[in-house]
């Protein structure tokens, strides 16, 4: 099966790195035009320019997901220079990993901050929330969407030292089945992605036992690509995948099964 998104105009948050580039590669090679949403301004730049160079259309714009105005103005600019938005890709996440406490002889050790709950819940969760309340209205208007989001098996399962992270991925889970009710009448999908153990900068940055571990515990024997995760935005985005909403997909290896 071959899989194009000619004429769509896609917007991926976080998209200048990690699995949000590998998706926007992904996109332009289907066709799609790629409006690549991130803080990182140097390696989105630097990923336009690969693009239009490769394959067609793409631009950067410096947005903060959790800036509700940015967000606002970023649609705006989008739709200005594109004409519409077919598909939004809720990519842009990030982790502050620690345990809810931890305790030593009796005395209070650590615990995770305020300051690390919030930053992971703004992000990963409110993040979702801007784009897509701000991105609907664009789709209603022209009767199609794509509206997909980063979950992660930790948001099924849960995973040690990761309430915050395990909290927003979860409640992506749960805000997608909203949206699918809600937007499906419309001819917007929604659907979630959850990937398991990927290989980039954020798993790199974890303990090599760590590392070592959860390839261990994979079935098919090796971490995962950003391409892996891409490949299933890429099917979900398409026309191929229109009766497909309020689901979850999980991109892991079968690793909730090996552990």
């Amino acid at each position: 099966m071959q899989i194009s998104l000619q004429n769509r105009v896609a917007i991926i948050t976080g998209g200048a790195l990690g699995i949000g580039r590998a998706t926007a590669l992904a996109f332009s090679k289907a066709g799609a035009t790629v409006a690549i949403w991130d803080l990182a301004e140097d390696a989105g730049q630097e990923l336009v320019a690969e693009i239009r160079v490769n394959w067609g259309h793409a631009a950067f714009y410096k947005v903060n997901v959790i800036v509700q105005s940015e967000v606002e103005a970023a649609v705006k600019a989008v739709v200005e220079q594109f004409g519409k938005i077919d598909i939004l890709i809720n990519n842009a996440g990030i982790t502050r990993d620690a345990m809810l406490v931890r305790v030593k002889d009796g005395q209070l050790v650590s615990k995770m901050s305020e300051e690390d709950f919030d930053a992971v819940i703004n992000v990963n969760l409110k993040g979702v929330f801007n784009c897509t309340q701000a991105v609907a209205p664009v789709m209603i208007n022209h009767g199609y969407g794509r509206i997909l989001s980063a979950s992660s098996i930790v948001g099924l399962y849960g995973n040690f030292g990761q309430t915050n992270y395990v909290a927003t991925k979860a409640a992506v889970i749960g805000m997608t089945r909203v949206w699918a009710r809600e937007l499906g009448r419309r001819g917007i999908t929604v659907n979630a992605v959850a990937p398991g153990y990927i290989d980039t900068d954020m798993t790199r940055a974890m303990p090599e036992q760590v590392q070592e571990k959860m390839v261990g515990a994979t079935p098919v024997g090796r971490s995962g690509h950003p391409e892996d995760v891409a490949n299933a935005y890429l099917f979900l985005a398409s026309d191929e995948a229109s009766f497909i909403n309020g689901a979850v997909l999980s991109v892991d290896g079968g690793l909730v099964s090996g552990t």
